[in-house]
């Protein structure tokens, strides 16, 4: 069956990646580098599948209109690297590799690693729901992961990068902090790794939850409708969590993908009011600054606000 991915890939492969790895004396890499062009193939096809779906949504039914979209722009760049490059690192070296050698390992000692599949013999055959199944594993420790971004100060100082954009829009998905990402991918690795994801299953599970995110982040005023809303995060149940007065420890609506963890511990707001999104005490640099300037405003914060937790618990001992 031809793989018109696998295609692109190996087109990429033999003609850039193979002269360059020559031209430097790593050849060594020959056998890696298509993986990594099969993966980057998949980061280009997230931006594609995303742009097309959302550009008509928020140009037809825009939620709000903006007087300009200055703020944007490094946010189509944010974009980019994350799902470009940052991606086929993170699912292939990060994971792939991660994986292979973890397994080799505790195979070589007689110790079969886990799946679903072999855990649960009845999902053999069964692709699908397994693969919704580690879909909804992996959403519901991220729901935990995001809820933590907003309970420690350090954290929080880095995910405000995230929050502190006034013109959201499906392009603010990707719009973190560099160490944030950094903390977010080993998280997803770690779970993937202790559940037994299969490792070129992951990489399609990243881009599908990525998806669903991306459209929730979209300026629009496409509803999913009252049952919809409830079984995948909306633009409008999203948008909450981004609103001026939902910043830092007062937010709610941290499921990414699926709602029903907000519903299970009780973080859920289903309104629909328009709401303002940012942080309105994030400073102009973390709203509008460049890339560089956001990241050195989220480390500024992220130190700020741990120096303000330890200072206020050194409090009752100095007293």
């Amino acid at each position: 069956m031809f793989d018109p991915f696998a295609w692109i890939a190996g087109w990429i492969h033999e003609t850039v990646l193979i002269p360059l790895l020559w031209r430097f004396g790593w050849m060594e890499w020959e056998d890696t580098s298509f993986m990594w062009a099969l993966f980057a193939v998949y980061g280009v096809l997230q931006v594609v599948i995303n742009y097309a779906i959302c550009v008509p949504m928020e140009r037809l039914r825009p939620l709000v209109r903006f007087p300009n979209r200055d703020a944007v722009g490094m946010d189509v760049a944010y974009t980019l690297i994350a799902r470009i490059g940052v991606f086929p690192l993170v699912t292939f070296f990060g994971f792939y590799q991660l994986q292979t050698m973890l397994n080799g390992f505790l195979t070589d000692r007689g110790y079969v690693p886990p799946t679903l599949e072999t855990m649960f013999p009845f999902l053999m055959g069964l692709p699908v729901v397994s693969f919704f199944i580690y879909a909804a594993i992996l959403d519901f420790t991220d729901y935990w992961r995001h809820r933590f971004s907003h309970m420690f100060g350090w954290w929080y100082g880095l995910h405000a990068v995230h929050h502190a954009q006034r013109q959201m829009t499906f392009w603010s998905d990707d719009r973190n902090h560099l160490l944030d990402d950094v903390i977010t991918y080993v998280w997803f690795i770690a779970v993937g790794l202790l559940i037994g994801v299969p490792p070129m299953q992951f990489p399609l599970l990243v881009l599908a939850l990525r998806l669903v995110e991306s459209l929730s982040h979209a300026n629009t005023r496409v509803s999913y409708g009252w049952l919809g809303e409830r079984l995948l995060v909306s633009p409008q149940f999203h948008r909450t969590h981004h609103g001026l007065k939902a910043a830092g420890l007062q937010s709610c609506n941290f499921g990414a993908v699926f709602p029903w963890w907000d519903i299970m511990f009780r973080t859920a707001d289903f309104r629909r009011d328009v709401v303002e999104t940012g942080d309105a005490g994030a400073s102009e640099a973390l709203a509008s600054g460049s890339w560089f300037a956001q990241q050195r405003a989220g480390l500024a914060l992220s130190w700020r606000l741990a120096n303000r937790r330890r200072r206020r618990r050194a409090l009752p001992a100095a007293e």
